[in-house]
């Protein structure tokens, strides 16, 4: 098998895994007393920074190729499906769970079936008809908010946004109303945040424990699996029945689970119930975290720097101000409110690294790369270095504006990956951010964003990479 492209090395200049510079390991476990859960991605970002973007680490038994190079990531994450894929573990651990791999953990021509369904509910005419029931959500969030200003209550950022994440992505996914933001927890959303830790949790566990015994955790897990299963069956058999009432909803399907029934119906799409229920699934999980922390992190990043912050609440207040008449042509006018977005992205990606396993013998760097070997991508490396952004630690979102005569490698940042399986929800994921945004700085001045101790964010990882325990303060606005 020829090696990737990026980086052809004659082959008597290949270096070998074991041979690679990394800390030191123990027999049996490794480097595993090295890093810890909750920040495992800082600790490899720190032994790269020591060791260089090519280097190894012993994960228990495993051996692991760790590439933080942005331009082998690249070359990597675009030789997908055909020559990485998420490792098996991963996969293994869903299915144990009792989970049903959706697009996120499909490969092959599993992958390719599944995605063309995916696609065909999140493409931006789909997500575009769907922009009223986004600003409603909107005006919902600001309804809440406004009445937290007005009791002067700090707001706790990961619960408001992730139920705005919440009623949106169920919205969309099965043209229900859902409505955590007003009238409380919904029951999907409570098994959720109970199943996505344990997801985490078990995927970088050296040890399966609960392969041979489970502890009141696994038990609780267990319940919660069964009984969101139940409930997305019991949505997909909802919507297969509005589609048999009225066949109209199948030329145009009005959410994302029709549409994705109605593509899997089609004669050859190799894709059943079961497959469109484990896209259900991924949908929640993917649109819940990761847009909800993009935008915690957007809010503390324009905190912290308040000349960025009075140029993009200007140009909300110029170009989008009322929340109740927001339009698509609005939100695409809002370049600024896009750079900060990009830049936060940049220095805070919500997934900062990416575990593959080589499906084949190729190459990575100059480093030889068996079938099997794992490997450890590190989003966040070459995005935050001088040598790619200048200043690259400063919170600059004018990089990212068109005629910009700073000169930076915009590639090095990939925060919806790369290739074939660049993440399909990317233009939901934005668009949801600007009008979250917007409204907030067309309603609001933010008085203040809070830590827990007062000084920085503290990132945590686990299912995504997460600020710890943010609030904000809100007052009318000036």
């Amino acid at each position: 098998m020829p090696p990737l492209d990026h980086a052809a090395a004659p082959a008597t200049a290949l270096r070998q895994i074991r041979q690679l510079p990394g800390p030191f390991a123990l027999p049996i476990i490794g480097n595993a007393l090295q890093v810890r859960l909750p920040r495992i991605h800082r600790d490899v970002e720190g032994w790269v920074r020591r060791y260089g973007p090519l280097m190894r680490a012993w994960f228990g038994r495993t051996l692991v190729l760790v590439v933080a190079d942005s331009e082998a990531v690249s070359a990597v994450l675009r030789d997908r499906p055909d020559g990485f894929r998420r490792p098996l573990s991963s996969y293994t651990i869903s299915v144990e769970m009792g989970g049903i791999p959706g697009l996120f953990l499909a490969e092959g021509g599993e992958w390719r079936n599944q995605r063309r369904m995916v696609m065909a509910g999140m493409a931006p005419g789909a997500i575009k008809a769907y922009f009223p029931a986004l600003v409603t959500v909107a005006q919902r969030l600001q309804r809440r908010w406004h009445l937290a200003a007005t009791q002067g209550k700090a707001i706790d950022l990961d619960g408001d946004l992730k139920r705005y994440t919440v009623d949106i992505i169920a919205g969309l996914a099965f043209g229900t109303a859902v409505n955590t933001l007003e009238s409380g927890e919904d029951v999907i959303q409570r098994h959720l945040d109970a199943i996505l830790p344990a997801v985490a949790r078990r995927s970088l566990s050296m040890v399966p424990y609960w392969r041979y015994f489970k502890l009141p955790v696994d038990r609780r897990l267990d319940r919660d699996v069964a009984a969101l299963d139940v409930a997305v069956a019991d949505l997909v058999r909802q919507a297969r029945t509005r589609l048999e009432r009225d066949p109209a909803r199948r030329v145009r399907p009005p959410n994302l689970l029709e549409a994705m029934i109605a593509a899997a119906d089609e004669a050859g799409s190799g894709v059943d119930d079961r497959a469109v229920a484990g896209n259900v699934l991924t949908m929640l999980l993917a649109g819940e975290d990761t847009t909800a922390n993009t935008i915690s992190w957007m809010i503390y990043l324009l905190q912290s720097n308040p000349h960025t912050l009075a140029k993009a609440r200007e140009e909300v207040r110029r170009l989008a101000p009322d929340a109740a008449h927001f339009t698509l042509a609005q939100m695409d006018s809002l370049d600024y409110l896009g750079a900060c977005a990009s830049e936060a992205m940049r220095l805070k990606p919500v997934a900062p690294y990416i575990p593959l396993e080589a499906l084949r013998d190729t190459v990575v760097g100059d480093v030889a790369v068996p079938a099997g070997s794992m490997l450890w991508c590190v989003m966040r490396h070459d995005s935050v270095s001088d040598a790619h952004f200048p200043d690259a630690q400063a919170f600059k979102p004018e990089r990212w504006l068109a005629g910009n005569a700073e000169a930076s490698d915009k590639r090095a940042a990939m925060p919806f990956g790369a290739g074939l399986r660049t993440c399909p929800g990317r233009y939901l994921a934005l668009l949801e951010i600007k009008i979250a945004m917007a409204m907030l700085l067309g309603s609001f001045d933010i008085a203040g964003v809070d830590t827990p101790d007062g000084g920085e964010a503290q990132e945590l990882m686990g299912f995504v990479m997460s600020p710890i325990g943010l609030t904000m303060r809100l007052a009318p606005p000036q």
